[in-house]
């Protein structure tokens, strides 16, 4: 991503280093709406879900924390004594994340995690904040998977949050998902774009799913959902393993 278009990482900055700052959500059918805020990207493990925090409890050897934004999760493990890699698309988020003390991190794209890492390097893939989201569509997920698969051990997990985006009763989340059939996609899948002041991401894919859609997802994958937790708005975080 190039700089000028990392609202995200921006947003991030900002909030870093002024305490300030927000984040537009826009949609490809013309939804736009703030998102929570720069905020929950540094927040701490006691304002976190119970369902995150119950997946902490799972962490496991070396850790990569794919979408890290400015490093909760993957400072946490770090405090733990896990050795953690972040990365993420935002070059912002990135400087933020070092700027914090995560010890390595990485501008990369989850897709090309198998071109970038050794095979088996990890044990643990954190996916929080509901970033299995970032597998992006129906289609993607199962090569970003198959890199997971290849970067972690014979044992590794992936730690993955989403929501469900069934459970809603906004006419407009119903609307779109509507909308989503129509076109074949999972009702939860998400074609977006985040802004800021004058920065405007480029669009991107991001899939919400039930645990019975992750399941759907997973089938054409090594990965299957072994163990989950429910949160709050639908939220709920998975412990996915390789099967034998």
């Amino acid at each position: 991503m190039d700089p000028d278009e990392d609202a995200y990482g921006q947003a991030i900055r900002d909030y870093h280093e002024r305490a300030e700052g927000f984040e537009i959500v826009e949609r490809d059918d013309g939804h736009i709406a703030p998102s929570a805020g720069p905020a929950m990207y540094f927040s701490d493990y006691d304002e976190w879900g119970t369902d995150e925090q119950t997946a902490l409890d799972h962490l496991r050897g070396s850790v990569l924390d794919i979408g890290c934004g400015a490093g909760r999760h993957g400072l946490y493990a770090q405090r733990q004594g896990h050795d953690v890699t972040g990365i993420d698309v935002s070059p912002g988020a990135v400087e933020v994340s070092r700027d914090r003390g995560l010890d390595t991190v990485e501008q990369c794209d989850v897709i090309d995690v198998a071109d970038v890492f050794v095979s088996d390097a990890f044990e643990t893939v954190l996916m929080l904040g509901a970033n299995f989201g970032l597998v992006g569509t129906a289609e993607t997920a199962p090569d970003v998977l198959d890199g997971l698969a290849t970067v972690t051990t014979e044992d590794g997990r992936i730690l993955a949050q989403s929501r469900d985006p069934h459970d809603t009763d906004d006419p407009h989340h119903r609307e779109y998902h509507a909308f989503n059939r129509d076109r074949g996609r999972f009702p939860g899948a998400l074609r977006m774009r985040t802004r800021y002041k004058t920065f405007a991401t480029p669009w991107f894919d991001y899939l919400l799913v039930s645990p019975t859609e992750m399941d759907d997802v997973l089938e054409a994958t090594v990965w299957t959902r072994t163990e989950t937790w429910a949160g709050e708005g639908g939220l709920y975080t998975a412990i996915l393993e390789k099967e034998r």
